[in-house]
């Protein structure tokens, strides 16, 4: 066995970004950029109004103090003449300032009578009210730089400057593999000794969360040719594989056999914690093979702890789980010497460990919100001390 944090160096150091694609700016959400963006065009690409009311020459303004009325400009107006020093020219948000007008008086600060416009807007100054062509960017400069997440804004600000495409880091091609001759889907009945399979509707929801669809999940009887056939071709077809089940050594756990059968290398296989002890990991090329033990809390712990880290790498996600330190509020000991994950709440200031911590059981972890982090080499926590814990995504 490994310790925790030598498990997770060797997936970080492992796990190498995907090849990066090209696609549709309307596809890209939450995806990070693999490439910087830069700016086709001034954006305003004109001088705009920032407000309805009436564009004008400030020094034409100053000088004739009431200006003839001429015409209007919407916005998506095509070229204007020129207006001259004694105009002024209705106009509205975002539409093209026209040439010879270098400011805007808003409509509430005006008289307008008999084609004639009074300006009552004595902190009127010239510029008021016009964005600047190239205020927000300017051809040719730095949009967005390799490595941004493309959050709502990030996308907005791409779209606003023209960009139709993006390079990004794909989401990896993903398959679930359930194992186990007990396993039974709900909504069908129970037979003795069966039990109802969780773990893929779990993972596959987790997997949603960070914008991964469509993961397929495959079952696997308890028999090394179906294990192995089924991970063979799960890995033609993935680039990640998550199975559950089948990883400790009882007489039916062939996860670590088969995946040695079809050319994975064993990164690491049991660890120094719990839940999750027996977890294997290994690759095949840029491939990646997970083996979560069949307990539901523990598929859901080595999750979070161990397949998220592999994912930030190969997306070049920024760290999907926070970790914080914050204070007990109630003693806790440990009764071996590994490395604890705890289902626990967080309620802004302390953390509380959780009742029903075994491995087999999810109430309690469909009311966490963080995993403590308890290392292998302190056995007695108190009320008060302060611990790791990792926030789950919400």
């Amino acid at each position: 066995m490994i310790s925790v944090k030598e498990a997770k160096n060797l997936i970080r150091a492992n796990a190498r970004a995907l090849t990066p694609v090209t696609i549709p700016l309307a596809a890209a959400a939450g995806r990070v950029l693999a490439a910087d963006v830069l700016a086709r065009t001034d954006i305003p690409a004109f001088n705009q109004s920032a407000m309805d009311g009436y564009a004008l020459s400030f020094a034409g303004y100053e000088l004739h103090k009431k200006l003839n009325i001429q015409g209007e400009v919407p916005a998506g107006a095509p070229d204007l003449s020129l207006l001259e020093a004694n105009q002024a020219m209705r106009i509205f948000t975002g539409a093209p300032v026209p040439a010879g007008a270098d400011t805007v008086v808003m409509q509430e600060k005006v008289q307008a009578v008999s084609g004639q416009l009074t300006i009552l807007d004595d902190q009127l100054k010239a510029g008021s009210n016009v964005r600047l062509k190239g205020s927000e960017i300017k051809a040719g400069e730095q949009v967005l730089l390799k490595g941004q997440r493309l959050t709502p804004a990030a996308m907005g600000f791409l779209a606003t400057t023209g960009v139709p495409e993006v390079t990004v880091y794909p989401t990896p091609i993903m398959s679930i593999i359930v194992t186990g001759n007990e396993l039974q889907q709900p909504g069908k009945a129970l037979l003795h000794g069966q039990v109802y399979e969780c773990n893929s509707f779990q993972l596959r929801a987790a997997l949603q969360e960070l914008q991964i669809e469509k993961v397929p999940v495959f079952e696997a009887k308890d028999d090394p040719k179906t294990v192995k056939d089924t991970l063979q071709n799960a890995l033609e077809n993935s680039d990640v594989v998550l199975l559950t089940g089948g990883v400790s050594v009882g007489n039916y756990d062939f996860v670590p056999e088969a995946a040695a059968a079809c050319g994975v290398t064993t990164l690491f296989h049991k660890l120094k914690q719990r839940p999750g002890k027996p977890l294997f990991v290994g690759t095949k090329g840029n491939k990646w093979v997970f083996g979560l033990p069949g307990n539901p809390s523990s598929v859901l712990t080595c999750f979070y702890e161990y397949v998220i880290p592999a994912l930030e790498n190969l997306m070049q996600l920024p760290p999907v789980i926070k970790t914080i330190t914050a204070t007990l509020s109630k003693p806790y000991t440990k009764n071996a010497v590994l490395t604890f994950f705890l289902k626990g709440y967080y309620d802004g200031q302390t953390v509380t460990p959780l009742d029903a911590q075994e491995s087999y059981r999810l109430r309690s972890f469909a009311m966490a919100n963080c995993l403590l982090c308890l290392p292998e080499e302190k056995m007695e926590y108190n009320a008060g001390d302060e611990v790791e814990v990792h926030l789950l995504p919400s």
